[in-house]
């Protein structure tokens, strides 16, 4: 992490509600992260692990805001700016966010806390921070014009309140919001139980991301903010896979998974090898009674969903949204289907022509997967990345859950590919090997082709 100078300008800043004068003489540290790797979970300096009410959330590819104590209330620092996200390595994209990344870092507090949140604008137009989800003073809730006025270019607001329950939340812009959320502000905020709580089990492995999109045209690196459906970049906090680290888990641990959505559509979550079940939205733990095996959660637009399994089968199992054009990197909405059509030796002239020029394999897109298309400069692939057997002919919101047997409690490192134990791999089968195909007996008395009405309503009648 890079840490800024305190800010000067603290005592000038205007508040969002009537806070200390004390409070407002010196801003917390803006702590800045600009690598898009996941980082570890965040200790307040002095503090153990074992000395943490808590057990952290891991934000994929992400972060946890640092947070200081003044006079028992706990302060953050968000600063929103544009910054260069790396969505994948070598795909970087022009975004808005906060403290140099997008989505911003995620913000862990305990039920109960006192919370003092300062919002530093260096956007080049006014902008304000909704706390989505929490119970707060009108005054604090974030609507510009509603609640307060605008934060405006180069000024500071502070937000001040008590996490009132526990949960996952999440914050983002109610100021241009269609251009500011496209852009890719936003961020988690997870408020954790103060002490046992009936609804809230005790979880070894707790992640956090949101679902997000962007229309990002070939060639280029700034998003378009005027399209709402035509997107074509699908990410989790905006990575793409390969780009998205993998969820770890040791055998047997219990995962806790929290997802948002503020795509402009819903998000069918599967994951493979092992049900689980919604244990709490962002209106709060969900109860027992309410609850069922899944496989599948539908996350929709402005929604939290909370999911716990038990990581009881080892392997590297796929998790993604199930739109299937969910999982594929830029696309153009006008790519024809050539399927059975024998079009060799015309792209490349049509491409030296119009470089843009994308057309389907005449066998399927997974042609596509393993040509070398010669693509504009900062483009994702449409499908990418590979494993131990070849492409996985996947993109966008796609990862996996690995878990291992032998993974240290802790331990959030890529544990590599997984070894099938022998015989629990699918293999080819050849000649002899292959049994004769099982057909149904044949039907003796064949249908002749002709509807008739039901018996007793024909009157001699046939069609």
């Amino acid at each position: 992490m890079q840490r800024r100078h305190f800010f000067a300008a603290g005592a000038s800043a205007v508040a969002a509600a009537s806070v200390s004068r004390v409070a407002m003489a010196a801003l917390p540290e803006a702590v800045q992260q600009t690598s898009a790797e996941t980082a570890a979970p965040w200790l307040p300096p002095g503090v153990t692990g074992a000395g943490r009410p808590y057990n952290p959330v891991i934000t994929l590819n992400g972060w946890t805001l640092p947070w200081r104590m003044n006079d028992g209330v706990k302060e953050f620092h968000l600063v929103a700016e544009p910054v260069v996200r790396e969505m994948a390595p070598g795909f970087n994209v022009n975004m808005w966010g906060y403290n140099g990344q997008s989505p911003g870092p995620t913000i862990e507090v305990v039920e109960g806390d006192r919370v003092r949140l300062f919002v530093t604008n260096r956007l080049p137009e006014h902008t304000t921070v909704h706390w989505h989800g929490q119970r707060l003073p009108n005054g604090m809730d974030g609507v510009g014009g509603l609640n307060q006025p605008q934060i405006a270019p180069g000024k500071t607001f502070v937000y001040e309140f008590v996490a009132r329950r526990p949960g996952t939340f999440m914050y983002h812009p109610h100021a241009d919001e269609m251009v500011q959320m496209a852009m890719g502000m936003m961020g988690m905020w997870v408020t954790h139980p103060k002490g046992k709580h009936p609804l809230i089990a005790e979880a070894q492995r707790d992640y956090c991301f949101l679902l997000n999109a962007f229309d990002v045209e070939p060639g280029s690196a700034t998003p378009q903010v005027n399209t709402m459906l035509d997107q074509n970049i699908w990410a989790w906090n905006s990575r793409v896979f390969p780009g998205i680290s993998p969820l770890v888990a040791r055998l047997g641990e219990r995962v806790r998974v929290r997802v948002g959505n503020l795509t402009m559509t819903n998000h069918p979550v599967h994951i493979h090898g092992i049900e689980f079940e919604v244990t709490g939205t962002d209106g709060g733990p969900t109860p027992k009674t309410a609850r069922w095996p899944e496989v599948t959660v539908d996350v929709a637009v402005g929604q939290m969903r909370q999911i716990e399994f038990i990581a009881d089968e080892p392997g590297d199992w796929a998790m993604h949204c199930h739109k299937s054009h969910h999982t594929m990197g830029a696309m153009g909405h006008a790519v024809p289907t050539m399927i059975g059509v024998d079009h060799r030796g015309l792209v490349g002239p049509l491409q030296r022509a119009a470089p843009d020029y994308m057309v389907m394999g005449e066998r399927g897109m997974a042609d596509m997967g393993e040509m070398q298309m010669e693509l504009p400069a900062n483009t994702f692939p449409m499908m990418t990345g590979t494993g131990p057997y070849g492409a996985i002919e996947m993109g966008g919101m796609f990862t996996t859950l690995k878990v291992r047997a032998d993974l240290k409690p802790g331990d959030y490192a890529d544990p590599g590919d997984f070894k099938q134990p022998p015989g629990t791999q699918a293999r080819l089968v050849e000649g002899a090997q292959a049994p004769a195909p099982v057909r149904a007996p044949a039907n003796p008395n064949p249908p002749d082709g002709r509807a008739r009405k039901p018996s007793g309503h024909q009157h001699g009648m046939e069609h």
